[in-house]
């Protein structure tokens, strides 16, 4: 039983509209992909190899000097800022006051509050009364530069960050 010829055409230009609609975009889009990869990949290949020639000719017209950098960076880390801080002579005594006044019911701790950042280069270190009612009472703020092991204090009366030895003499003068 064969179908009549006006059905058969109707079933043959389905599938050559089916196949125009579906098809031909597909090959179209793959083609322009496989197009295109080969064009960036002919781009990366131009592109490495002047970056290529470029260094052998600045050689060729240059003298090449070899020198050698000893460079000594020595960050410390958290547990050295830490002792740095703890060993202050200003700290130990405070410490060994603050004791022996509470008749050793309040301890003097020492903690990192704050770690190095891009903004803030150093360690911030707290000096604080550590009382077994749970009070913390901070009694010095530090700061460590990471990079060079400085120490500064914060100078509590003008809100600022000064220097060791400032910091030793604003405490003469005030006591």
């Amino acid at each position: 039983m064969s179908l009549p010829l006006s059905v058969s055409l109707i079933v043959i230009l389905k599938y050559n509209c089916m196949k125009r609609i579906i098809v031909y975009p597909l090959m179209t889009v793959l083609l322009i992909g496989v197009a295109g990869q080969m064009a960036m990949t002919q781009v990366a290949k131009n592109k490495s190899d002047k970056q290529l020639a470029a260094p052998q000719l600045v050689a060729a017209l240059e003298e090449s000097k070899v020198v050698n950098i000893a460079q000594t960076t020595r960050e410390i880390d958290e547990k050295t800022a830490l002792n740095l801080v703890w060993k202050l002579p200003l700290v130990q005594r405070k410490a060994k006051e603050i004791e022996q006044l509470s008749k050793r019911t309040i301890k003097v701790s020492a903690i990192v509050d704050s770690v190095p950042s891009l903004n803030e280069p150093y360690y911030t270190v707290r000096v604080f009364e550590d009382d077994a009612n749970n009070y913390n009472y901070t009694i010095y703020w530090f700061r460590v530069f990471n990079d060079t092991g400085v120490i500064e204090a914060l100078d509590v009366v003008e809100n600022k960050y000064v220097s060791l030895d400032e910091w030793r003499e604003q405490i003469r003068r005030r006591n």
